[in-house]
C-alpha cells in the first residue's frame, strides 16, 4: 500500500533522513517509532504527500506520488489520504459536524451527501450527540474522535497520524488504539502512525524503529 524507496530529506545543510526504505501493506497498522529528532515526522510529511522528498520514491498504492504536479497531488490526498494531528487541527468556527464534511465537500461531494457521510462516522465514533458542538465545547478525546471522523470521510487509502496520542491522558490515549483497530477490521484502512509512545506503538501490527534519519 505504501512504498518509500530512498528517501532522503535536506533542509540546507542539516541531511533529516538519510536513505529510507519500507513497505507498509494494506490494512496494516505500523508506528514509526523514535525519540525527538529522528526524523519520524518528517517522514510521515513524505509518506502523506506534505513535503516531497530531496531524493527517493513514494508509492501509494502503485502510484508515484513524488511524480505528481502539486493540482494532481492535491487531488490525490483529498481522495486517497487522511491525516490525524496531535493538535486535532479543527477550525474552530465550524461544529464538529462541519469540520467532518470539509474534504468531502472539497473533493466535490453534494452538501446532503456529506452531512449524512458526516454524521454517519460521528455516530460511529460515539458523537452523535456532539454534531453541532464546536471544538471549544469538546473534550481532547471527542475532538480527537472529529479528527478520526474527517480523516475518514472521503474513504481514504490510507490515514497517517502524527502523534494522535501526544495530547490525551492514558484512558483516551487506549480508546484511540483501540478505535484505530476497530477501523482497521471495519474500513480496511492502512494506519500509519509516528509516536515516541512505546506503550502505543507495541498495540500496532509492526513497529518501525527510527534514529538519526534511518530505519534502525
Amino acid at each position: 500500500m505504501v512504498e518509500g524507496k530512498g528517501i532522503k530529506k535536506s533542509f540546507g545543510d542539516l541531511e533529516v533522513l538519510k536513505g529510507i526504505d519500507l513497505t507498509i501493506g494494506a490494512a496494516e497498522i505500523v508506528s514509526i517509532l523514535g525519540a525527538s529528532g529522528a526524523g519520524k515526522t518528517t517522514l510521515l510529511q513524505i509518506l502523506g504527500s506534505l513535503d516531497r522528498p530531496s531524493a527517493g520514491e513514494v508509492y501509494i498504492n502503485g502510484t508515484a506520488i513524488h511524480k505528481l504536479n502539486e493540482s494532481q497531488l492535491a487531488r490525490f490526498r483529498n481522495k486517497h489520504i487522511g491525516f490525524v494531528f496531535q493538535f486535532h487541527q479543527l477550525l474552530p468556527e465550524f461544529t464538529a459536524l462541519e469540520n467532518c464534511m470539509l474534504p468531502a465537500l472539497i473533493g466535490g461531494s453534494q452538501h446532503k451527501e456529506a452531512t449524512n457521510k458526516a454524521s454517519e462516522l460521528l455516530a460511529f465514533l460515539g458523537l452523535s450527540h456532539r454534531l453541532e458542538h464546536k471544538p471549544s465545547e469538546l473534550s481532547g478525546g471527542e475532538k480527537q474522535r472529529v479528527a478520526v471522523a474527517r480523516a475518514l470521510i472521503n474513504d481514504p487509502l490510507v490515514i497517517f497520524a502524527d502523534e494522535p496520542s501526544g495530547n490525551l491522558d492514558s484512558k483516551n490515549q487506549e480508546e484511540l488504539m483501540g478505535l484505530f483497530v476497530s477501523l482497521r477490521d471495519r474500513f480496511k484502512q492502512t494506519f500509519v502512525i509516528v509516536t515516541h509512545d512505546e506503550h502505543l506503538a507495541i498495540k500496532s501490527d509492526r513497529t518501525i524503529h527510527m534514529r538519526d534519519g534511518l530505519i534502525v
